[in-house]
């Protein structure tokens, strides 16, 4: 424990020095952005605060921004709004497992997620950035933010593909995004401790992979970054300047999506709304 608490002070106090010569990155629009740190207690829940608050953003009156960060406590798979779940996920090792498989707003492909793995969603107002209507500008800038965020912790990390963050050929973290009509939800996942083989055990070699992967198994591909949860989620706070600390979130919207799904059987099977 001692060695953890010196290894993230040393991160942290790296990171801030980075951050203090002028060149701070701010995302945040002019007002500041707003930080949800919750880690609600299912798995159907966290999957649907993303979505209640890109509604919640898409509804408000004024231009609303928010950035989240949570981390499951137990391992869960979760499909792309699109996503085939028998070609994409070994459907029957999460069964015997108890994982469970649930299905995300956004679109691409399946991934596995748990404790070790810092999960981030930033919802966005095009009434603020009119520019992230296009698709490669939101990868852009979101993944560019993220990157800033980063690399005061690890130097040399970066993006390939559409939307994946890299350390050299090995890949720690996918993204993907759900626009509306006012508003867009871009999240993602940030591997730093988690247990690799589950990747493989739960997922089957995706049906698209980008061509930098080359053809790689999912044991060769992936990789944890060597820095703490708690270092990622006070550097994303910092590039989104996301200082207003939101102490109250959208739990009606929360529990009629998960009654509802759950009622429909909808989680998993292969056509959402």
């Amino acid at each position: 424990m001692g060695v953890k608490r010196e290894r993230f002070g040393a991160e942290l106090g790296r990171f801030r020095r980075d951050f203090s010569d002028g060149s701070r990155h701010s995302a945040g629009s002019t007002g500041g952005m707003e930080y949800l740190d919750l880690t609600l207690a299912t798995p159907q829940e966290n999957i649907a605060l993303d979505e209640a608050l890109l509604d919640e953003a898409e509804t408000a009156e004024q231009p609303s921004e928010c950035l989240r960060v949570w981390e499951p406590a137990e391992p869960m798979v979760v499909v792309g709004r699109n996503s085939k779940v028998d070609g994409e996920v070994n459907t029957d090792f999460c069964r015997t497992g108890g994982i469970p498989i649930l299905r995300r707003a956004s679109g691409g492909c399946a991934i596995v997620t748990g404790p070790g793995c810092l999960m981030y969603a930033v919802v966005l107002s095009y009434r603020e950035r009119p520019e992230l209507r296009q698709l490669d500008e939101a990868h852009r800038f979101v993944l560019d933010t993220v990157l800033k965020a980063l690399r005061p912790l690890i130097a040399n990390v970066d993006r390939q593909g559409t939307c994946d963050l890299v350390v050299g050929p090995n890949k720690f973290s996918g993204n993907s995004l759900r626009c509306r009509r006012n508003a867009l939800l871009y999240h993602g996942t940030l591997l730093y401790d988690f247990p690799l083989e589950l990747v493989s055990k739960c997922l089957k070699q995706p049906p698209r992979e980008p061509e930098y992967r080359a053809g790689r198994e999912h044991a060769s591909f992936v990789m944890n970054l060597p820095v703490s949860a708690e270092a990622m989620k006070d550097g994303l706070q910092i590039a989104w300047n996301a200082d207003k600390v939101r102490r109250v979130w959208p739990e009606d919207e929360v529990r009629r999506t998960v009654q509802a799904r759950t009622k429909q059987k909808a989680w998993a099977r292969d056509q959402v709304r």
